[in-house]
This record gives structure tokens, C-alpha cells and sequence, in this order.
């Protein structure tokens, strides 16, 4: 047998391998599984290249995708085309933090616990909550974690979340759920935001948490005030799932109640990529604090008095007895969170206020001109930050389709979530879109009626 582990099996290797097993064929390393599970037939594989001709192969089929460099995009939806200060590359491709994991010595890992206790303190000012976890996993599976703080500290089973909540978001929480005896009933929305009739109906004390969107998947603001308040009468605690940029301009959730906020944190100086790695964003009341997943880093100081920082609380099965964990959350988005960190060092409490406003003037100035075009009409007629819903007098797909060509990507098509809103598109605009791109997407826009 070949002794470089790199090198493909010849045949020879597997005859000897199958001889060593005691065994005629390969089909024979599979006897333990049921024959009706099994895939009876060959791979669907294409016959091998040679390496020149399959790298050139592999050139085409790249070709046909298209970044945001080739295109102008009104897409978001979850996944935000902002700015990005090239400082946060510079700061963060640094070997300390861009190799750095879990810091389970705090003597020698100074640099990165004191970077999070950083990004923990700031996301509990943007958010208005008492104090930040780090190394979540992202804004679905964040969401879904306080979901179950909910439960856990309430000791109900049965949380109500916002059908204007992302659908992949409501998609992992009840995946969370079912595998924790968790009934999730979503609440519908009326006018592009919660019906707040149906959820005092549904809110009741066997409610351990509501959860809603802020602004939620249209871009519509929810009356944060009305929903707490609803919760907090039944017992139950209020979460809320907040686009980070907004909160430049938004009175954050703290301000209205909420016992526990999360995010998504890609916008916060994470490039924008299909799937991540992302960053998962958790504040909360400082009586939830033994109940939040993830770590907390906290501040202290050594025998001779220096400042210090180090891991205080560690909630997972890893670190302390399995029936107290409350999650088996375990890997480690910090270079994500110091991201995010420094980004928001940079620009600055008054620089977020500012792109948070050329967000929302830039997305209302779209949104008018467009709604002011045949064939174009706003579906939800309520505030919004920078996403808006419009209808259009053909279907999504074949509008996208043509704008690629033009060179434009062009939002979302809601009808694929949502059957009662057909023909209708989610678009997005931040503050990277010029005025000279937006009246040429609507030029765009008339060209192909």
C-alpha cells in the first residue's frame, strides 16, 4: 500500500484492505445498514479531467457567479452590503486575535478577553440592555437560544413569535424547540406588522416569551411599547431581534422593556458572504445573566491590583454540571465579535446615528420614486428603516431575472415565503447606494415594461 495518505486508493490498496477486513468487496463495510435505506446505484459523478482541463472548468463555472463588485444590489434580507473600514481587516487579520479560540488561560490571553469585554460593553449600550454574552453563532440560532433562556426561566414551554419575524430565523427556533418538548405558535401580522388583537388573544400564563423583529422582515417598525407590555401582563418575557444599524436612529429595545435582545452582527463590520461565518449578538436584564448561553467576560483585577479580564461565566455542559448548562453552545465567533467591536470603536456613536440616516433617507427616497412608477405600489403602508415591500404588475422572477442583466440585484421575492403576498419584492438600500444608482434602478425598471 501506498505510505502517502494523499495519494487515491489504487486498486490493489482496496483488495488489501478488504483482505485485512476479511471481506470480498466494499459493499461488505455496509452490511449493518438496512438494505431500504441504502442508495442502490453508482454516484452521479462526471468522468474525471485532466488537471489542466479541470481547472479551466472550474474557471467557467466561477465565472458565472457575480459578487457585489459586478452588480448593484437591493438585496438584504438578513445579509446587509455596508460599509467596511479597512482598519477592521487590519485589526483583526493580526495573528493574536485571527488565531486566537477559546481563552481558557486568562494570563495569556489578556488581548482577546479584554477585546470582548469590549464588544460586550458596547452592545449593551447600542442595545440599552445591563450586559452582552459573546460567541453566539449567529441571528437565527441567537434567537432560538433566548428562546429557550425564556423557558428556562419561566419554567413554561410555549413561546410566541411574529410571523413579520425572518422566516429562516422562525425556521431555527422551531427546530430548536422541537427537540426541547417547546410549542412555538406563530402570530400573524396585520398591515406589515404584528396583530397585536392576536397576540393578546394567544399571550396568556402558559406563555413563557414573545419574540418579534425590530424593524421586522418588511422593514416595518413594531410598536415595541404595546408588544412588552402585553408579555410583561401575562408573565412573559419579551425578545427582540434587532437589525444593529437601525439602532443608530431606533430607540433600542431596552428603552421599551425587552428582558433580552439578539442580532444578527454581520452589519457591524463583517463582510457580507453566502451563509458566514456571522456572529450572533445577545444582551439581556442582569436577572437573566445566569441563564444566558455562550461567555461572558468580566472585568477584575490581579494580586497586585492591576486590571484584568477574565472568563466569569461559562453556562455550557463543557464547563459545569449537564442539568445546569443551559445550552451546549461550543464554538467561538470572536474574531467576528471583535469585529464588530472595532467597527463600532471606529465610526462611533455619532457616526452609527449618522449611517444610520443616509440608511433610512436613501431607502425612503427609493421607495417614493418607485412607488410614484407604473406598475409599482407599496404593499405596507407603515414606517420602515431602510427595506420596504413593493408589488409589481408582473412576477418577481422574471423582473429579477431582467435586471440581472441590466446589472441590478434586485431584492427579494416575498411570494417564496409568504403565498398571500405574490408578485411582491423586498428591497434594501443602505448608505453605499448612490443617488445616481437608485434613479437608474428606477430607469432600469421602466426600460423592461
Amino acid at each position: 500500500m501506498s505510505t502517502f495518505s494523499y495519494i487515491p486508493h489504487t486498486e490493489e490498496d482496496q483488495k488489501a484492505m478488504l483482505s485485512a477486513l476479511g471481506l470480498t468487496d466494499i459493499s461488505g463495510l455496509f452490511a449493518d445498514i438496512p438494505e431500504s435505506v441504502r442508495m442502490n446505484r453508482p454516484l452521479d459523478l462526471p468522468k474525471s479531467m485532466p488537471e489542466v482541463e479541470l481547472e479551466r472548468h472550474m474557471q467557467t463555472l466561477a465565472r458565472r457567479n457575480l459578487d457585489l463588485s459586478q452588480v448593484t444590489s437591493f438585496l438584504g434580507a438578513g445579509a446587509y452590503e455596508h460599509y467596511q473600514p479597512s482598519v477592521v481587516d487590519a485589526i483583526i487579520s493580526r495573528s493574536e486575535f485571527y488565531t486566537s479560540y477559546t481563552p481558557y488561560q486568562p494570563e495569556i490571553s489578556q488581548g482577546l478577553l479584554q477585546a470582548t469585554f469590549e464588544y460586550q460593553t458596547m452592545v449593551a449600550e447600542l442595545t440599552g440592555m445591563d450586559l452582552a454574552n459573546a460567541s453566539m453563532y449567529d441571528g437565527p440560532t441567537a434567537l432560538a437560544e433566548a428562546g429557550l433562556v425564556c423557558c428556562a426561566q419561566t419554567g413554561r414551554n410555549k413561546l410566541l413569535v411574529a410571523r413579520s419575524v425572518h422566516p429562516e430565523y422562525r425556521a431555527v427556533l422551531q427546530t430548536y424547540a422541537s427537540g426541547q418538548s417547546v410549542e412555538v405558535v406563530e402570530i400573524p401580522y396585520l398591515d406589515g406588522v404584528l396583530d397585536l388583537d392576536e397576540l393578546s388573544a394567544a399571550c396568556d400564563d402558559t406563555v413563557a416569551g414573545v419574540l418579534v423583529q425590530y424593524p421586522n422582515f418588511f422593514g416595518a417598525i413594531e410598536d415595541l411599547a404595546a408588544i412588552n407590555d402585553v408579555a410583561h401582563k401575562a408573565g412573559a418575557l419579551f425578545v427582540t431581534s434587532v437589525y444593529p444599524i437601525a439602532l443608530g436612529l431606533l430607540e433600542p429595545p431596552g428603552s421599551f422593556g425587552a428582558d433580552i435582545v439578539v442580532a444578527e452582527g454581520q452589519s457591524l463590520g463583517n463582510g457580507i458572504s453566502f451563509g458566514g461565518p456571522y456572529l450572533g449578538v445577545m444582551a439581556a436584564k442582569h436577572d437573566l445573566m445566569r441563564k444566558m448561553p455562550g461567555r461572558i467576560v468580566g472585568q477584575t483585577t490581579d494580586h497586585d491590583g492591576r486590571r484584568g479580564f477574565v472568563l466569569t461565566l461559562q453556562a455550557r455542559e463543557q464547563h459545569i454540571r449537564r442539568e445546569k448548562a443551559t445550552s451546549n453552545i461550543c464554538s467561538n465567533q470572536a474574531l467576528n465579535a471583535i469585529a464588530a467591536a472595532v467597527f463600532l470603536s471606529y465610526v462611533g456613536k455619532q457616526g452609527i446615528g449618522e449611517l444610520a440616516e443616509q440608511n433610512y433617507h436613501k431607502a425612503h427616497y427609493l421607495a417614493k420614486r418607485l412607488g410614484s412608477l407604473p406598475g409599482v405600489e407599496r404593499v405596507f403602508d407603515r414606517p420602515f428603516f431602510n427595506e420596504f415591500v413593493v408589488r409589481l404588475d408582473r412576477p418577481v422572477a422574471e423582473v429579477q431575472e431582467r435586471m440581472l442583466t441590466g446589472g441590478y440585484l434586485f431584492g427579494l421575492d416575498l411570494g417564496r415565503y409568504y403565498e398571500e403576498l405574490p408578485n411582491t419584492v423586498l428591497l434594501n438600500v443602505t448608505e453605499l447606494r448612490t443617488r445616481e444608482e437608485l434613479d437608474a434602478v428606477c430607469d432600469a425598471w421602466e426600460a423592461i415594461r
